[in-house]
């Protein structure tokens, strides 16, 4: 190799020594933003459980279930949505469907990991009336199961609480259902936790979902449940739940609801002997796709 071939490699080099930073700023400014976040998000679901349970009861009969729904949100924090899940016309006379349409705003305190919520939600059960019981036990002409609530509530990092309140008589419980009076502003406290598991031990996206509610009834049942008036009840939740690849999640929850003098022995709204436990203890396993 000559001094002048020598001498255009060098220079070269050099050359490149000098213009490697700036043509590195130039790409990195080039660099194209990560995608915004979307101003408006819908999330379709679809889900299979083994028994549908609800606030600590079951709603099919301790039966499977297959449910599922839309969420949209909003950067600015408004969310509403539908869901649905067939549910048993031996609890629900006459149903076969449970419809629920909500919304609300969720927003976040100017404190890092704080969160506020509040909603309404509305549960439809179309085609179902007390009045179809079997037999039939009512004497009013026409009662449906249908309910309206509105909700607030706190969060800090994986846990929170909420309080719902009955904005009409808490699904038809009034004076021609077997209440003393109309159940308006009945309420459920919900307080709910989903610990983040150690990824060390467990591996990645496994959760412990933890609960504890309480049914308040502002009414008392007319004639007496093994010799108790008082439908209140509390509910509690433990479980862990693995999410997948392509958005599906396993749970398994162990569940319990008291108050079994009242809820321990219920007979089937189409008669026979045909009775439950609508509280106690159940097993729920659940799978979910999210789109």
């Amino acid at each position: 190799m000559n001094s002048n071939t020598k001498a255009i490699l060098i220079a070269m080099l050099g050359g490149m020594a000098v213009l490697s930073p700036i043509i590195g700023q130039a790409e990195e400014a080039k660099a194209p933003d990560p995608a915004p976040t979307p101003t408006h998000t819908f999330t379709p679901n679809l889900a299979v459980v083994n028994n549908y349970i609800f606030r600590g009861m079951t709603q099919t009969w301790n039966q499977p279930a297959l449910q599922g729904g839309i969420d949209y949100s909003h950067t600015d924090g408004w969310y509403a949505g539908a869901w649905a899940s067939n549910i048993s016309d031996r609890e629900y006379a006459d149903g076969s469907v449970e419809l629920d349409l909500y919304g609300g705003y969720n927003g976040k305190f100017p404190k890092d990991d704080w969160t506020w919520t509040v909603g309404l939600a509305g549960t439809i059960y179309p085609g179902a009336d007390y009045d179809k019981t079997k037999p039939t036990r009512v004497p009013n002409p026409s009662q449906t199961y249908d309910n309206l609530e509105v909700n607030g509530g706190i969060g800090y990092k994986w846990v929170a609480f909420k309080l719902s309140a009955a904005l009409t008589d808490y699904y038809g419980a009034n004076t021609t259902t077997g209440y003393t009076s109309g159940t308006q502003w009945s309420t459920y406290s919900d307080l709910t936790a989903t610990v983040p598991l150690p990824e060390d031990v467990f591996g990645q996206n496994v959760t412990l979902p933890l609960h504890v509610g309480h049914l308040h009834y502002t009414a008392k049942l007319q004639t007496p449940v093994a010799g108790e008036t008082n439908p209140d009840y509390t509910d509690y939740k433990i479980g862990i739940a693995k999410g997948f690849d392509y958005d599906i999640s396993l749970a398994l929850a162990l569940t319990y609801a008291d108050n079994d003098d009242v809820y321990g022995h219920v007979q089937s709204l189409k008669g026979g002997n045909d009775f439950i436990n609508m509280v106690g203890t159940h097993v729920v396993l659940s799978l979910t796709k999210t789109f």
